[in-house]
């Protein structure tokens, strides 16, 4: 079959890579997809006309349809693809508000149980701004809407939890996304992402199958500098699976998180089949949801996609025929690391353009694999320099990521940075600490 993807990051790129292994897969198309899906193998990259996702589909003949981005979940693309006949991975409009709404969000945790961090919600700035004058700090100043990560401020001192505020509601930082706030309480703890695949609707739940199955731990590093310092980011990199999620954290996040928000999706109807990112903070009350995403993280993806030692498209297949409950998932022994390399610059302004070169021997020694984001196709590129020039020059502020696979934390992280030190373009920056004690810090 032919399966199309829909997005341009880094995300993308491991989901394409991960379906073209599959042998139920004859081609995966990438809409718009980038440099890295260009040449990846069994797959090409789609132009359309007016961004109308669903006419590329058709047009291509795909028996099957992935949404990465939340933003297209957000506005209903995947209600499109169903009612054209295709079926797809990712929420219905209705299930993807879960993260489109941060409020909605709280209020369904608080519904059905799930362990959370206590808020309240406002839509008056005199009012927001006098509840956190009554909390203190440390204190959390959360957009309401989607705000391409830059709606969330962890303020440490009440000047700037006030600040934040009125640049959210007043100073229109985020937009539309900013007219209602949540604002929760500091929860002191490490952050930890699970990623898992959903299938539920109406029917499914009547015949017992709706059902959410988490895939390995991942840990994000959001900061741009080592040691977890500088402004926050899309992410730095990556690692997989997390050491700290032992089995008992395992069956408290199941208990308190995952069986609560599998009843409150059956409660209210939810047509979901697609995939969930719990984003947790490991906490001494145990775990709690910090929030939820209606698809795949990213830079995670790029992590726990490698460890997964099952067939991808046929997980896919599962969610959206109502058979996940009963597929075999298995995981590979051992860890990934992920490090992220990003234009100078970034996360503020940064020049696009730039040559990536990448010593290739030495890199294909090191095992990684290169996942794309920020980057196209360079059709001014020297083929008489093969063995260096990828094709590829910069067009992002995270440029890529190296992921790779060792039996060991430590050797897959040491493979990781040999593969990065194979790779140059101008400008370009990486963490050195992705994975070491304290670099996720929170704070």
């Amino acid at each position: 079959m032919k399966v199309f993807v829909v997005g341009n990051g880094g995300r993308e790129h491991a989901i394409a890579w991960k379906l073209a292994q599959s042998e139920l897969v004859e081609e995966v198309l990438c809409a718009p997809g980038n440099g890295g899906t260009t040449f990846e193998n069994k797959c090409a990259n789609v132009l359309m006309e007016n961004n109308d996702y669903v006419a590329a589909a058709k047009r291509e003949g795909c028996a099957l349809a992935v949404i990465g981005p939340e933003n297209p979940l957000a506005e209903g693309l995947a209600d499109s693809f169903w009612a054209a006949g295709i079926p797809v991975v990712g929420p219905t409009k209705a299930a993807a508000q879960l993260e489109a709404s941060k409020d909605l969000a709280k209020e369904f945790m608080n519904k059905y149980g799930v362990a959370c961090a206590k808020s309240r919600t406002f839509t008056d700035e005199k009012e927001a701004l006098a509840y956190v004058e009554s909390q203190g700090a440390p204190i959390v100043i959360k957009a309401d809407g989607l705000a391409a990560g830059k709606g969330v401020v962890v303020a440490k001192t009440l000047e700037e939890a006030k600040n934040a505020v009125t640049e959210l509601m007043e100073g229109n930082k985020v937009g539309s996304a900013g007219r209602k706030l949540v604002i929760e309480e500091y929860l002191r703890g490490d952050e930890v992402s699970i990623l898992a695949a959903v299938s539920v609707t109406a029917d499914y739940a009547k015949e017992g199958k709706a059902c959410i199955v988490p895939f390995e731990s991942a840990r994000d590093h959001k900061r741009l500098g080592d040691g977890a310092q500088g402004p926050n980011t899309g992410g730095m990199g990556a690692i997989a699976p997390v050491d700290d999620v032992t089995p008992a954290v395992w069956k408290q996040f199941e208990e308190r998180i995952l069986k609560p928000t599998l009843r409150g999706m059956i409660a209210e109807g939810y047509d979901y089949r697609g995939f969930i990112f719990f984003g947790l903070m490991l906490t001494a009350e145990g775990p709690k949801c910090l929030e939820y995403n209606v698809r795949l993280g990213d830079p995670e993806t790029q992590a726990v996609l490698p460890l997964m030692d099952f067939d991808f498209a046929a997980l896919c297949e599962a969610i959206v025929t109502g058979t996940l409950s009963s597929f075999p998932v298995a995981w590979k022994k051992g860890y990934v690391v992920a490090p992220v390399a990003v234009s100078g610059g970034y996360p503020g302004e940064y020049k696009k353009g730039f040559p990536i070169v990448v010593h290739k021997e030495q890199f294909e020694k090191s095992g990684a694999k290169l996942f794309v984001a920020g980057a196209i196709e360079d059709r001014r590129a020297d083929r008489s320099r093969e063995k260096e020039v990828t094709g590829l020059i910069t067009n992002g502020g995270r440029v890529l990521a190296c992921s790779a696979f060792g039996k060991s934390f430590d050797e897959a992280r040491k493979k990781a940075y040999e593969a990065l030190d194979c790779i140059h373009f101008n400008g370009m920056f990486y963490r050195k600490d992705i994975g070491l004690p304290g670099a996720a810090a929170s704070d």
